[in-house]
């Protein structure tokens, strides 16, 4: 079943990444072909295998030969992996509803966490959906409560910090993120999610300060590290948090 997961995270990984080009050219996701975004060729099936037509093509387009997007084959194989790594978690995934419903939020993570890394923005047509699925798989899992309160919580602190910085640390998006996290999580993954997030961000910026790729007082598209950092405790998150405790003493 590994496998099987493994080829459909590839499929909706090029699904994934129709959407996010979409979502900020515009274009209908369900009907128009996909194109050559330089040359507006439409492509052929051949052209739209995941990964493998990246890797033939060489990175470029057949036609006018300008470069494909890194994010192609990114969004493919973070898609597939992701996909592969929740199926172990399961002796049997497809009768396990909560499989499904993990790869539905792995999902919209990979898309909140590329389009904001390539556009810094979160859009409210892509969390709003989700934070309502979060919603509904919370009342129909028995814990909506706790998950609603940990989402409030997130949300409330990540408001402050808008608020604070009038927008320089944190957007508006952030905020409505972090309320799907919580919902997607409870208490206590939600805190190990905003750990590795704020972890990870901070080994980010000190890198790309360091190859003087950025500045101190240069931006990072924080939802993005939210982004991946929900797909690490999607997959390890009990893990994770059941070591720390362990490492403090808890």
């Amino acid at each position: 079943m590994t496998v099987v997961s493994i080829i459909l995270g590839l499929i909706i990984g090029s699904f994934l990444n129709v959407v996010i080009y979409r979502l900020y050219h515009g274009g209908s996701i369900l009907v128009s072909r996909s194109i050559c975004p330089a040359c507006r060729r439409h492509l052929t099936p051949w052209e739209l295998v995941p990964v493998l037509s990246f890797v033939f093509l060489r990175g470029r387009c057949r036609t006018c030969h300008k470069k494909i997007s890194w994010q192609y084959p990114v969004v493919e194989l973070t898609c597939a992996l992701t996909f592969g790594l929740l199926a172990l978690n399961y002796q049997s995934p497809v009768s396990n509803v909560q499989f499904w419903i993990q790869l539905v939020f792995a999902s919209f993570l990979i898309v909140i966490a590329m389009f904001d890394l390539k556009h810094y923005l979160i859009l409210d047509k892509v969390v709003w959906p989700g934070i309502i699925l979060a919603a509904i798989s919370g009342i129909w899992g028995g814990h909506f409560v706790p998950s609603l309160l940990a989402g409030a919580g997130l949300a409330l602190f990540f408001l402050l910090q808008y608020l604070l910085s009038q927008g320089r640390w944190i957007g508006l998006g952030d905020v409505k993120l972090g309320l799907f996290l919580g919902l997607v999580f409870g208490w206590p993954l939600t805190l190990t999610c905003i750990a590795l997030a704020y972890f990870s961000g901070a080994a980010v910026g000190v890198l790309l300060i360091g190859l003087k790729r950025k500045q101190l007082s240069s931006q990072l598209p924080f939802g993005a590290f939210l982004g991946f950092s929900g797909i690490i405790v999607l997959i390890w998150g009990p893990a994770i948090t059941g070591w720390y405790a362990k490492l403090i003493g808890l």
